[in-house]
Protein backbone atom coordinates (compact mmCIF):
# COMPACT_ATOMS: atom_id res chain seq x y z
CA UNK A 1 0.00 0.00 0.00
CA UNK A 2 1.01 3.47 -0.49
CA UNK A 3 -1.64 5.95 0.26
CA UNK A 4 -3.04 5.50 3.71
CA UNK A 5 -6.69 4.01 3.83
CA UNK A 6 -10.14 6.09 3.84
CA UNK A 7 -12.82 4.78 5.66
CA UNK A 8 -15.95 7.19 5.23
CA UNK A 9 -19.55 7.89 6.50
CA UNK A 10 -21.35 8.37 9.64
CA UNK A 11 -23.91 10.37 10.34
CA UNK A 12 -25.54 8.27 13.19
CA UNK A 13 -24.43 5.75 15.37
CA UNK A 14 -25.32 2.98 12.52
CA UNK A 15 -22.68 4.28 10.67
CA UNK A 16 -20.24 5.32 13.29
CA UNK A 17 -19.81 1.95 14.74
CA UNK A 18 -18.95 0.18 11.60
CA UNK A 19 -16.50 2.22 10.95
CA UNK A 20 -15.29 2.09 13.82
CA UNK A 21 -15.23 -1.81 14.05
CA UNK A 22 -13.64 -1.62 10.40
CA UNK A 23 -10.78 0.50 12.26
CA UNK A 24 -9.95 -1.50 14.57
CA UNK A 25 -9.71 -4.70 12.51
CA UNK A 26 -7.20 -2.83 10.76
CA UNK A 27 -5.12 -2.07 13.18
CA UNK A 28 -5.56 -5.39 14.44
CA UNK A 29 -4.11 -6.67 10.86
CA UNK A 30 -0.84 -3.90 12.28
CA UNK A 31 -1.55 -1.38 9.42
CA UNK A 32 -0.27 1.49 11.42
CA UNK A 33 -2.50 4.43 12.56
CA UNK A 34 -1.09 6.93 10.17
CA UNK A 35 -1.75 4.67 7.00
CA UNK A 36 -5.41 4.94 8.36
CA UNK A 37 -8.24 7.86 8.42
CA UNK A 38 -12.03 8.60 9.40
CA UNK A 39 -13.67 11.30 7.38
CA UNK A 40 -17.31 11.89 8.17
CA UNK A 41 -19.77 14.97 8.85
CA UNK A 42 -19.11 17.87 11.52
CA UNK A 43 -22.74 17.34 11.80
CA UNK A 44 -23.08 14.05 12.97
CA UNK A 45 -21.97 11.55 15.89
CA UNK A 46 -18.02 10.82 14.54
CA UNK A 47 -17.25 13.88 16.07
CA UNK A 48 -18.05 12.26 19.17
CA UNK A 49 -17.91 9.27 19.23
CA UNK A 50 -14.47 9.18 16.74
CA UNK A 51 -12.40 12.05 17.77
CA UNK A 52 -9.27 11.77 19.88
CA UNK A 53 -8.32 7.77 19.06
CA UNK A 54 -5.45 6.35 16.91
CA UNK A 55 -7.24 6.74 13.90
CA UNK A 56 -7.18 10.76 12.24
CA UNK A 57 -10.41 11.92 11.97
CA UNK A 58 -11.11 14.66 8.98
CA UNK A 59 -14.93 16.31 9.53
CA UNK A 60 -16.54 17.75 6.00
CA UNK A 61 -19.29 20.17 6.14
CA UNK A 62 -23.26 19.11 5.47
CA UNK A 63 -25.76 17.49 6.77
CA UNK A 64 -28.66 14.74 5.35
CA UNK A 65 -31.57 16.42 3.07
CA UNK A 66 -35.07 16.36 4.61
CA UNK A 67 -37.67 14.23 2.78
CA UNK A 68 -40.32 16.72 2.92
CA UNK A 69 -42.26 19.52 0.49
CA UNK A 70 -42.76 21.93 3.25
CA UNK A 71 -41.56 25.65 2.69
CA UNK A 72 -38.95 24.88 5.72
CA UNK A 73 -37.63 21.43 4.85
CA UNK A 74 -36.89 22.88 1.11
CA UNK A 75 -35.04 25.59 2.51
CA UNK A 76 -33.11 23.48 4.63
CA UNK A 77 -32.44 20.90 1.68
CA UNK A 78 -31.23 24.16 -0.07
CA UNK A 79 -28.56 25.10 2.32
CA UNK A 80 -27.75 21.07 2.90
CA UNK A 81 -26.80 20.82 -1.09
CA UNK A 82 -24.77 24.28 -0.84
CA UNK A 83 -22.87 22.60 2.44
CA UNK A 84 -22.80 19.33 0.14
CA UNK A 85 -21.04 21.22 -2.91
CA UNK A 86 -18.53 22.47 -0.42
CA UNK A 87 -17.91 18.82 1.18
CA UNK A 88 -17.23 17.48 -2.80
CA UNK A 89 -14.78 19.69 -3.52
CA UNK A 90 -12.82 19.70 -0.06
CA UNK A 91 -13.11 15.89 -0.20
CA UNK A 92 -11.83 16.04 -4.47
CA UNK A 93 -8.76 18.18 -2.95
CA UNK A 94 -7.87 16.01 0.09
CA UNK A 95 -8.27 12.37 -2.05
CA UNK A 96 -6.00 14.00 -4.27
CA UNK A 97 -2.95 14.83 -1.60
CA UNK A 98 -3.90 12.21 -0.30
CA UNK A 99 -4.35 9.46 -3.23
CA UNK A 100 -5.20 6.27 -0.88
CA UNK A 101 -4.52 2.76 -1.71
CA UNK A 102 -8.57 2.45 -0.85
CA UNK A 103 -12.19 4.43 -0.02
CA UNK A 104 -14.47 2.10 2.46
CA UNK A 105 -17.97 3.69 2.70
CA UNK A 106 -20.10 2.35 5.16
CA UNK A 107 -22.99 4.79 4.05
CA UNK A 108 -24.69 7.53 5.66
CA UNK A 109 -24.94 11.03 4.18
CA UNK A 110 -21.28 11.83 4.90
CA UNK A 111 -19.54 9.47 2.61
CA UNK A 112 -20.98 10.72 -0.66
CA UNK A 113 -18.11 13.54 -1.12
CA UNK A 114 -15.65 10.90 -0.41
CA UNK A 115 -16.67 8.17 -2.46
CA UNK A 116 -17.20 10.68 -5.30
CA UNK A 117 -13.85 11.96 -4.36
CA UNK A 118 -12.50 8.27 -5.06
CA UNK A 119 -14.30 7.74 -8.52
CA UNK A 120 -13.17 10.63 -9.76
CA UNK A 121 -9.50 9.74 -9.05
CA UNK A 122 -9.78 6.10 -9.89
CA UNK A 123 -9.12 4.78 -6.34
CA UNK A 124 -11.00 1.49 -5.50
CA UNK A 125 -13.62 1.73 -3.60
CA UNK A 126 -15.66 -0.28 -1.67
CA UNK A 127 -19.18 -0.15 -0.80
CA UNK A 128 -20.41 -1.64 2.29
CA UNK A 129 -24.46 -2.54 2.93
CA UNK A 130 -26.08 -2.71 5.20
CA UNK A 131 -29.72 -2.84 4.32
CA UNK A 132 -31.28 -5.33 2.47
CA UNK A 133 -31.79 -1.64 -0.03
CA UNK A 134 -28.93 -0.01 -0.12
CA UNK A 135 -29.02 3.95 0.19
CA UNK A 136 -29.32 6.66 -2.46
CA UNK A 137 -25.58 7.51 -1.86
CA UNK A 138 -24.14 3.40 -2.69
CA UNK A 139 -27.12 2.84 -5.43
CA UNK A 140 -25.93 6.19 -7.48
CA UNK A 141 -21.83 4.98 -6.70
CA UNK A 142 -22.47 1.25 -7.24
CA UNK A 143 -21.33 0.64 -10.52
CA UNK A 144 -18.31 3.01 -10.23
CA UNK A 145 -17.20 0.84 -7.28
CA UNK A 146 -14.20 -1.65 -7.04
CA UNK A 147 -16.72 -4.06 -5.10
CA UNK A 148 -19.49 -4.06 -2.52
CA UNK A 149 -19.99 -6.29 0.70
CA UNK A 150 -23.25 -6.76 1.71
CA UNK A 151 -25.24 -7.74 4.64
CA UNK A 152 -28.32 -9.37 3.17
CA UNK A 153 -27.60 -12.57 0.34
CA UNK A 154 -27.67 -11.05 -2.77
CA UNK A 155 -27.42 -12.08 -6.58
CA UNK A 156 -25.71 -9.42 -7.66
CA UNK A 157 -22.06 -11.10 -8.84
CA UNK A 158 -19.95 -8.07 -8.50
CA UNK A 159 -20.99 -8.46 -4.51
CA UNK A 160 -19.44 -10.35 -1.38
CA UNK A 161 -21.96 -11.02 0.84
CA UNK A 162 -20.11 -10.44 4.42
CA UNK A 163 -22.44 -9.51 6.67
CA UNK A 164 -22.87 -6.04 8.87
CA UNK A 165 -19.79 -5.35 10.60
CA UNK A 166 -20.04 -5.20 14.45
CA UNK A 167 -18.13 -3.79 16.98
CA UNK A 168 -16.07 -5.95 18.94
CA UNK A 169 -17.93 -5.68 21.92
CA UNK A 170 -21.42 -7.74 20.54
CA UNK A 171 -18.49 -9.99 18.31
CA UNK A 172 -17.53 -11.20 21.63
CA UNK A 173 -19.83 -11.60 23.63
CA UNK A 174 -20.59 -15.05 25.56
CA UNK A 175 -24.47 -15.60 25.81
CA UNK A 176 -24.18 -18.81 27.37
CA UNK A 177 -26.35 -19.84 29.99
CA UNK A 178 -24.07 -19.00 33.20
CA UNK A 179 -23.48 -15.96 31.29
CA UNK A 180 -27.08 -14.55 30.76
CA UNK A 181 -27.82 -15.62 34.72
CA UNK A 182 -24.99 -13.80 35.79
CA UNK A 183 -25.76 -10.65 33.76
CA UNK A 184 -29.51 -10.94 35.25
CA UNK A 185 -27.59 -11.15 38.69
CA UNK A 186 -25.77 -7.78 38.12
CA UNK A 187 -28.77 -6.25 36.95
CA UNK A 188 -30.62 -3.43 39.20
CA UNK A 189 -32.59 -4.87 41.07
CA UNK A 190 -31.17 -8.20 39.89
CA UNK A 191 -33.87 -9.98 37.49
CA UNK A 192 -35.11 -13.70 38.30
CA UNK A 193 -34.04 -16.33 35.75
CA UNK A 194 -37.77 -17.52 35.86
CA UNK A 195 -38.33 -14.54 34.01
CA UNK A 196 -38.82 -14.48 30.11
CA UNK A 197 -37.06 -10.73 29.46
CA UNK A 198 -38.06 -8.37 27.09
CA UNK A 199 -36.15 -5.91 25.75
CA UNK A 200 -37.90 -2.58 23.79
CA UNK A 201 -35.64 -0.89 22.00
CA UNK A 202 -35.97 2.05 19.39
CA UNK A 203 -33.72 4.17 18.57
CA UNK A 204 -31.79 6.98 20.91
CA UNK A 205 -35.03 9.16 20.47
CA UNK A 206 -37.49 6.18 21.15
CA UNK A 207 -40.22 5.38 18.74
CA UNK A 208 -43.46 7.27 20.28
CA UNK A 209 -46.45 4.61 19.03
CA UNK A 210 -44.17 1.75 20.28
CA UNK A 211 -44.04 3.21 23.42
CA UNK A 212 -47.58 4.08 23.91
CA UNK A 213 -47.96 0.43 23.04
CA UNK A 214 -45.48 -1.08 25.46
CA UNK A 215 -46.79 1.35 28.41
CA UNK A 216 -50.32 0.04 27.43
CA UNK A 217 -48.86 -3.80 27.49
CA UNK A 218 -47.23 -3.35 31.05
CA UNK A 219 -50.91 -2.65 32.05
CA UNK A 220 -52.63 -5.26 30.23
CA UNK A 221 -49.75 -7.94 31.56
CA UNK A 222 -49.30 -5.92 35.42
CA UNK A 223 -49.98 -9.10 37.27
CA UNK A 224 -47.92 -11.82 35.04
CA UNK A 225 -44.59 -12.68 37.45
CA UNK A 226 -43.02 -14.31 34.88
CA UNK A 227 -41.68 -11.64 32.35
CA UNK A 228 -39.34 -8.54 32.72
CA UNK A 229 -39.50 -6.07 30.22
CA UNK A 230 -37.08 -3.46 29.83
CA UNK A 231 -38.17 -0.54 28.35
CA UNK A 232 -35.85 1.63 26.84
CA UNK A 233 -37.89 4.58 26.28
CA UNK A 234 -35.62 7.16 23.90
CA UNK A 235 -34.59 10.09 25.60
CA UNK A 236 -37.20 11.95 23.93
CA UNK A 237 -40.23 10.09 25.60
CA UNK A 238 -39.10 9.15 29.02
CA UNK A 239 -40.68 11.46 31.00
CA UNK A 240 -43.85 10.63 29.23
CA UNK A 241 -43.73 7.13 29.82
CA UNK A 242 -42.73 7.42 33.12
CA UNK A 243 -45.48 9.49 34.33
CA UNK A 244 -48.39 6.90 32.35
CA UNK A 245 -46.40 3.99 33.82
CA UNK A 246 -49.30 1.99 35.05
CA UNK A 247 -48.42 0.24 38.98
CA UNK A 248 -47.65 -3.60 38.42
CA UNK A 249 -47.97 -6.35 40.64
CA UNK A 250 -46.51 -9.13 39.60
CA UNK A 251 -44.70 -8.10 36.10
CA UNK A 252 -41.08 -6.50 36.64
CA UNK A 253 -41.12 -3.34 34.24
CA UNK A 254 -38.45 -1.38 33.99
CA UNK A 255 -37.95 1.92 32.12
CA UNK A 256 -34.67 3.63 30.94
CA UNK A 257 -34.03 6.46 28.95
CA UNK A 258 -30.97 5.33 27.02
CA UNK A 259 -28.65 2.06 27.84
CA UNK A 260 -26.05 0.09 27.44
CA UNK A 261 -26.97 -2.08 25.02
CA UNK A 262 -24.29 -4.53 25.28
CA UNK A 263 -25.36 -4.82 28.43
CA UNK A 264 -29.39 -5.88 27.82
CA UNK A 265 -28.26 -8.02 24.78
CA UNK A 266 -25.93 -9.98 27.35
CA UNK A 267 -29.79 -11.17 29.24
CA UNK A 268 -32.31 -10.43 26.51
CA UNK A 269 -34.73 -13.44 25.57
CA UNK A 270 -37.08 -11.07 23.02
CA UNK A 271 -36.26 -7.99 21.48
CA UNK A 272 -38.78 -5.49 20.14
CA UNK A 273 -37.02 -3.00 18.00
CA UNK A 274 -37.13 -1.53 14.56
CA UNK A 275 -35.12 -3.14 11.70
CA UNK A 276 -32.24 -0.73 11.11
CA UNK A 277 -29.30 -2.97 9.83
CA UNK A 278 -27.00 -2.66 12.62
CA UNK A 279 -30.01 -3.63 14.68
CA UNK A 280 -30.60 -6.49 12.76
CA UNK A 281 -26.47 -7.44 12.47
CA UNK A 282 -26.56 -7.60 16.00
CA UNK A 283 -29.63 -9.60 16.80
CA UNK A 284 -28.43 -11.98 14.01
CA UNK A 285 -25.31 -12.64 15.54
CA UNK A 286 -26.43 -13.03 18.87
CA UNK A 287 -29.16 -15.35 17.75
CA UNK A 288 -31.68 -13.02 19.81
CA UNK A 289 -35.79 -13.49 18.72
CA UNK A 290 -37.87 -9.95 17.65
CA UNK A 291 -40.64 -8.77 16.88
CA UNK A 292 -39.80 -5.48 14.66
CA UNK A 293 -41.52 -2.78 14.15
CA UNK A 294 -39.69 -0.80 10.89
CA UNK A 295 -39.80 2.59 11.13
CA UNK A 296 -42.81 3.74 8.37
CA UNK A 297 -41.54 6.60 6.20
CA UNK A 298 -37.65 5.47 5.93
CA UNK A 299 -36.06 5.43 2.70
CA UNK A 300 -36.71 3.46 0.43
CA UNK A 301 -39.15 1.34 2.77
CA UNK A 302 -35.49 -0.51 3.38
CA UNK A 303 -36.53 -1.07 7.11
CA UNK A 304 -39.77 -3.19 6.55
CA UNK A 305 -36.94 -4.77 3.49
CA UNK A 306 -34.52 -5.57 6.50
CA UNK A 307 -37.58 -6.82 8.42
CA UNK A 308 -38.88 -9.21 5.92
CA UNK A 309 -35.81 -11.66 5.58
CA UNK A 310 -36.12 -12.43 9.23
CA UNK A 311 -39.60 -13.00 8.89
CA UNK A 312 -38.80 -15.35 6.32
CA UNK A 313 -36.26 -17.10 8.04
CA UNK A 314 -38.32 -17.55 11.08
CA UNK A 315 -35.59 -15.22 13.14
CA UNK A 316 -38.14 -12.98 13.34
CA UNK A 317 -42.34 -11.60 13.82
CA UNK A 318 -42.87 -8.09 12.19
CA UNK A 319 -45.88 -5.66 12.87
CA UNK A 320 -46.41 -2.54 11.03
CA UNK A 321 -45.93 0.89 13.20
CA UNK A 322 -49.47 1.39 12.15
CA UNK A 323 -50.65 -1.58 13.66
CA UNK A 324 -48.83 -1.30 16.62
CA UNK A 325 -50.89 -1.23 20.18
CA UNK A 326 -50.91 -3.33 23.14
CA UNK A 327 -53.32 -5.87 21.74
CA UNK A 328 -51.17 -7.34 18.87
CA UNK A 329 -48.04 -6.90 21.03
CA UNK A 330 -49.40 -9.36 23.66
CA UNK A 331 -50.80 -11.84 20.83
CA UNK A 332 -47.11 -11.90 19.25
CA UNK A 333 -45.20 -11.93 22.01
CA UNK A 334 -47.19 -14.54 23.63
CA UNK A 335 -46.47 -16.81 20.48
CA UNK A 336 -42.67 -15.96 20.60
CA UNK A 337 -42.34 -16.91 24.40
CA UNK A 338 -43.65 -20.63 24.06
CA UNK A 339 -40.32 -22.44 24.69
CA UNK A 340 -39.98 -24.30 21.37
CA UNK A 341 -40.68 -21.01 19.09
CA UNK A 342 -38.10 -19.63 21.01
CA UNK A 343 -36.16 -22.00 20.07
CA UNK A 344 -36.51 -22.62 17.13
CA UNK A 345 -36.47 -18.47 16.28
CA UNK A 346 -32.91 -18.24 17.91
CA UNK A 347 -31.31 -20.76 15.54
CA UNK A 348 -33.00 -19.35 12.57
CA UNK A 349 -31.26 -15.97 13.75
CA UNK A 350 -28.02 -17.66 14.27
CA UNK A 351 -28.09 -19.20 11.09
CA UNK A 352 -28.65 -15.34 9.82
CA UNK A 353 -25.25 -13.62 11.54
CA UNK A 354 -22.20 -13.52 11.05
CA UNK A 355 -19.27 -12.97 13.63
CA UNK A 356 -16.78 -12.45 11.47
CA UNK A 357 -18.41 -9.97 9.09
CA UNK A 358 -15.52 -7.40 9.96
CA UNK A 359 -12.53 -9.54 9.37
CA UNK A 360 -14.11 -10.66 5.73
CA UNK A 361 -14.51 -6.77 4.44
CA UNK A 362 -11.25 -6.22 6.15
CA UNK A 363 -9.91 -9.17 4.08
CA UNK A 364 -11.65 -7.61 0.69
CA UNK A 365 -10.52 -4.11 1.05
CA UNK A 366 -7.13 -5.05 1.96
CA UNK A 367 -7.19 -7.15 -1.28
CA UNK A 368 -7.96 -4.40 -3.41
CA UNK A 369 -6.32 -1.69 -2.11
CA UNK A 370 -3.44 -0.08 -4.38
Amino acid sequence: MTGPIIITGGGTGGHVFPMQAIGDELLARAVPAQRLRYVGSRRGQEATLLAGGAIALTLLPGRGLRRSLSPGALLANAASATRLVGAVMMAVWKVARWRPSAVVSVGGYASFAVSFAAVLWRRPLVLVDFDAKPGAAHRLLARFATTRCTAFPTDDPHAVFTGAPLRHAITSMDRSAPSRAAARARATPPIANHRVVIVVMTGSLGARRVNHAVTALAAQWSSREDVTIVHVSGRRDFEEVTRNAPVTRGLDYRIVAFADMVELWQYCDLAVCRAGAMTIGELTALAIPSLLVPLPGAPGDHQTMNARVLVERGAARMVRDADCDAARLASVLDEMMEPSNRDAMAASARSLGHLNATIRIVDVLLGVAA
